[in-house]
């Protein structure tokens, strides 16, 4: 699994919340956000602060048991002038939780999979603040600023969550839709040394890291490959599609990000 060392994933998650912040105030409190017409801004800022908080409570309690996850959120400062801080808090907050320390400490994943628990909390804040950092800065009609490193890491985030024993639990409409016999899609970044191997078997889709001969392969920088597959970007336009573009299409329309 490609993975960003720990202190670069720290590190985005606090220049990624800054920005966040800053496009956030430039669209305003009551902004729609096209790329998530259920939200406005202010609902954005309050979900990626409350979930950042919540982490970081998951963490520094070591919390192992599922039923004792936090039951309160943070609130949200009721002036936007205010946010700023309070996300540049939130963001500080769940970094310094996720210390060398902690990322191997018994806590709950929530994912299920081979991962511990701060490493996969650590990846899924990531997640968070980047995929609803582009929605902030879509609300302000703000280009993505998504470094492919970071962009690679939460692709194969994205594809662990995908084929994790808690999507098949959790999100089990979507982890039958993906199955298939043995269907192969791969997705290829352009700025990257990096490619991700998907093939639906009969009892459920895998993925490894990789290219290789595929029915369908996508290409594409890897912030455009992230948004596509996160379904922030559609894929006419924003990736170039070689092979089965309906197989390709198949896919996006049956796997719901886990940040939407």
């Amino acid at each position: 699994m490609i993975e960003l060392s720990p202190d670069r994933a720290r590190r985005a998650i606090v220049e990624h919340t800054g920005r966040m912040a800053e496009a956030a105030a430039a669209a305003g409190p009551g902004a729609a956000v096209p790329t998530a017409p259920q939200w406005t801004v202010t609902e954005l800022v309050e979900h990626v602060g409350q979930t950042q908080n919540w982490v970081a409570e998951i963490i520094e309690r070591r919390v192992t048991d599922p039923a004792r996850l936090p039951a309160e959120m943070a609130v949200l400062p009721v002036d936007s002038h205010d946010w700023p801080t309070w996300l540049s808090e939130s963001a500080q907050r769940v970094v310094d939780a996720c210390s060398d320390d902690a990322l191997d400490a018994p806590v709950f994943n929530a994912a299920g999979d081979e991962r511990t628990g701060g490493r996969f909390w650590l990846s899924s804040v990531l997640n968070e603040t980047v995929v609803h950092g582009f929605d902030a800065a879509a609300a302000a009609h703000r280009p993505p600023d998504i470094e492919p490193d970071v962009a690679a890491a939460l692709i194969s985030n994205h594809f662990a969550m995908l084929t994790s024993p808690t999507w098949q639990m959790y999100r089990s409409e979507s982890a039958h839709a993906i199955r298939g016999a043995g269907q192969t899609l791969q997705w290829r970044a352009t700025d990257t040394a990096e490619g991700w191997f998907v093939e639906r078997r009969p009892d459920g889709a895998t993925w490894q890291p990789g290219t290789r001969k595929a029915d369908v392969t996508v290409t594409g920088p890897a912030q455009s490959l992230l948004l596509i597959l996160t379904r922030r970007l559609p894929l006419a336009g924003h990736g170039a599609v070689d092979g089965d573009a309906a197989l390709a299409q198949h896919w996006l329309d049956h796997t719901a990000h886990v940040a939407d």
